[in-house]
């Protein structure tokens, strides 16, 4: 009986979800155009030469592309066992590409910080005379996300967010003149009721409050016109992307972000979204382990303009943003305690620059000693596969730790498909027992380290918008290192044979996922 009665609340909660409903929406829509395409084709035998032609047309179009190799074998087999389908499903997601009027803001509001966005040249000087190999990194992120390198920085590291979640609370009872906030997932509970309480109360008080926050990934955790509540106490809010039920390539993209920037001087970044989960309040998925950091300085001025940029081109203001009113010094008036160099940066679908990923590359080619890599997916291209294996093959310690307990089943197959070949290279992995990972961080040779939300999946590093800040020789190296070793009491490392004895079944299924995987 007691099972029965479970059965039947997991059905009532599906059929009030709203997830559920825009799922039956697109599927609809797609069941409507793939009838009515077929049944063209099936009445004349000339449409379905064009559908054939089309097929072919865009399979060629897709080859010639400059795009990931991997994306390319994903849709042209998709494309060529199903050409109704597969030509549909390019057509309408097949593209990383936003809508034309936010890449044109985008670009727009880019342009007027570029000014503003210059490194110091004796900050570029301190860095190449410690290393040249860590300038030609920093360089690179430079000069293709806009995005400068900076001294006078502390940062502080946290392993969990049980952790920083106090801080967070702390530094934003002290802001005085602005919050800005940018989340992928807003969901509530006991951490977002706490921020909401300061954010309303800050707001009355005069700061300038302002949230931005992901239109699917607060799909089923918001209610429907969630701003305008917020609106109602004070607080500025905007809906990134709003996800409708219509099949339309817009809805390709998100915006992954995790940014809390506090009057200039204070940014917070991480994996952490602003749920219970996160903070370990509400159990899923057993203990949810994750990371962030919380800057301090000069550094902090990237991540206020990636914000600024953001709210500009989703209001689609034609007013320029007042960079001066948002300088670190601003309210700030006395020198940053610095430590080391510190690049916080952004990734964006609309350059066709993989930033996220080639900042990870160049890290891994680079390495001499070791590169210890903390991911909830790995569900890697070619590219990275190379560069791990080789650097591998060559000496260098790379390890790498995913979950234990999976968030999405499938995505956790597909991701476990990628051990076999990195074991045979070399590559160390190690699966986190007590619950999810969702950490992503990157740490090597005890000099730099990445901490952001950029996951080592396609749609991370090729689809969504993205964040992290890039570390050298500064002291939360050595705790993201530290971290990293502490966990691994609380792994199980994973053979060549466990990927060697699956069941064939699931060895099956995993090659199919790998097909596909650039879709997913």
């Amino acid at each position: 009986m007691h099972r029965i009665i479970h059965t039947f609340k997991k059905i009532l909660q599906l059929l009030f979800n709203r997830i559920f409903y825009v799922a039956v929406a697109l599927m609809l829509q797609l069941a409507w155009l793939m009838i009515t395409v077929w049944r063209l084709a099936a009445y004349s035998k000339y449409i379905s030469n064009a559908i054939a032609i089309i097929s072919v047309l865009v399979v060629l179009w897709i080859v010639n592309k400059k795009i990931n190799p991997s994306y390319k074998l994903g849709w042209t087999i998709l494309i060529l066992v199903s050409p109704v389908f597969g030509v549909m499903l390019y057509l309408l997601f097949g593209k990383s590409r936003i809508a034309q009027a936010i890449q044109n803001k985008y670009a727009q509001v880019q342009k007027e910080s570029i000014p503003f966005m210059e490194s110091k040249k004796e900050t570029i000087r301190h860095l190449e005379v410690d290393s040249l190999s860590a300038a030609v990194q920093s360089n690179y992120i430079l000069r293709y996300s806009s995005f400068p390198v900076h001294e006078n920085t502390t940062a502080e590291y946290f392993q969990v967010g049980d952790d920083m979640f106090p801080v967070l609370v702390r530094e934003l009872e002290q802001a005085r003149h602005y919050i800005y906030i940018e989340y992928f997932i807003i969901n509530d509970g006991v951490m977002w009721r706490t921020i909401l309480d300061i954010l309303e109360r800050k707001a009355s008080e005069g700061v300038d409050v302002r949230l931005i926050y992901d239109g699917f990934g607060c799909l089923t955790t918001l209610p429907y016109h969630y701003d305008r509540f917020l609106k109602e106490k004070g607080i500025q809010c905007r809906i990134f992307n709003p996800f409708r039920p219509l099949l339309n390539i817009v809805q390709n993209n998100r915006d992954h972000r995790k940014i809390c920037v506090i009057d200039g001087h204070t940014g917070f970044t991480g994996g952490i979204n602003l749920a219970d989960e996160y903070i370990n309040q509400k159990k899923r998925f057993g203990h949810w382990k994750d990371t962030a950091v919380m800057l301090k300085g000069e550094a902090v001025w990237n991540m206020t303009v990636m914000f600024l940029h953001m709210w500009n081109v989703i209001n689609n203001s034609s007013e320029p943003i007042d960079h001066e009113i948002h300088m670190p010094h601003r309210f700030h008036q006395e020198p940053f305690a610095g430590n080391g160099f510190v690049q916080p940066y952004s990734d964006t679908p609309l350059d066709g620059e993989i930033v996220g990923e080639n900042v990870y590359l160049n890290i891994i080619n680079r390495a001499r000693k070791y590169v210890y890599i903390c991911t909830p997916y790995l569900i890697i291209d070619n590219e990275m596969m190379t560069a791990l294996c080789l650097a591998a093959k060559s000496g260098v310690d790379i390890r790498i730790m995913t979950p234990g307990i999976p968030d999405k089943k499938m995505v956790f197959l597909l991701t476990q498909s990628y051990y076999e070949q990195l074991l045979e290279a070399g590559v160390r992995i190690y699966e986190y027992q007590p619950g999810f990972l969702h950490a992503k961080s990157f740490v090597c040779d005890d000099e730099i380290a990445v901490v952001g939300t950029i996951n080592l999946d396609y749609r991370s590093l090729y689809l969504h918008f993205e964040n992290g800040v890039w570390f050298y020789k500064n002291k939360v190296i050595q705790d993201i290192l530290d971290d990293f070793n502490q966990t691994l009491k609380y792994c199980d490392p994973i053979s060549i044979d466990f990927c060697k004895n699956r069941n064939i079944v699931v060895r099956a299924f995993q090659s199919i996922l790998r097909l596909f995987a650039p879709l997913l």
